[in-house]
């Protein structure tokens, strides 16, 4: 019975697995968009009532899901602490804790149920593909961010020597200075603050050439892992 139940629930090579793969899928995009439909004001009684029962019935299927994966998996422990366990976790206990908790504390922890859709990893190659590319390539995005968080202080300390004096109330300490240098390393640019001094305008057209470079490498890192992880699958 646990073979056959964990080849349904894991090893996506037969009909059943396949159907259950599927079935998953469609709960899940369905409580999302039941989620987002709850948001709107002034539903009527018969459309909160649908989305409860929709809710219900989701959240019966997905801890009848976490329980089966649990008792087919080989160690219990180790499913229950990884990724997707965890993120199978998270999807359901927002409805658990709804039960004799204060309703104003129920809110705060609703957003937890977008986790669902994280559960959509587990089934779609494409985003498989993707998850194992941000594997292989980790060491190499857990440096660029390494840079890039040295890049956002170095920006921040800059500009506030630049501006500090001309604009005391935008750039009062480095930390104020590090909003402006976030959005300018980004190239956001929200306009909402600026220099006005020479020296903080060069500084800033040196320090948004940089930005377009963050901006750009870590799309080249991931598609290169992309092309590496569909050519190792083609072998």
């Amino acid at each position: 019975m646990r073979a056959y139940i964990k080849s349904i629930v894991e090893i996506n090579d037969n009909a059943l697995s396949r159907y259950f793969s599927f079935f998953i899928q469609a709960l899940i995009l369905i409580s999302v968009v039941a989620f987002s439909v709850e948001t709107i004001p002034d539903l009527e009684p018969f459309t909160k009532s649908i989305l409860r029962i929709i809710e219900f019935f989701c959240v019966i299927v997905f801890t009848i899901e976490y329980i089966l994966r649990i008792y087919v998996a080989d160690s219990k422990a180790k499913f229950v602490f990884s990724f997707f366990g965890i993120i199978d976790f998270l999807a359901i206990l927002p409805f658990y804790l709804s039960f004799g908790l204060d309703l104003r504390f129920l809110r705060s922890l609703r957003f937890l149920r977008l986790f669902r859709v994280l559960k959509l990893v587990r089934y779609n190659k494409a985003i498989k593909h993707f998850s194992k590319a941000i594997k292989s390539a980790k060491e190499e995005i857990f440096l660029f961010l390494f840079i890039t968080l040295l890049l956002i202080y170095f920006a921040a300390v800059g500009i506030y020597y630049f501006e500090h004096e001309a604009q005391p109330e935008h750039f009062s300490s480095i930390f104020d200075s590090l909003w402006w240098a976030i959005i300018t390393l980004t190239t956001v640019g929200y306009g909402d603050v600026y220099p006005i001094t020479v020296g903080g305008r060069v500084f800033t057209f040196f320090i948004l050439m940089i930005g377009l470079g963050i901006v750009a490498i870590p799309t080249g890192i991931i598609s290169s892992a992309l092309t590496k992880s569909v050519d190792s699958k083609d072998k």
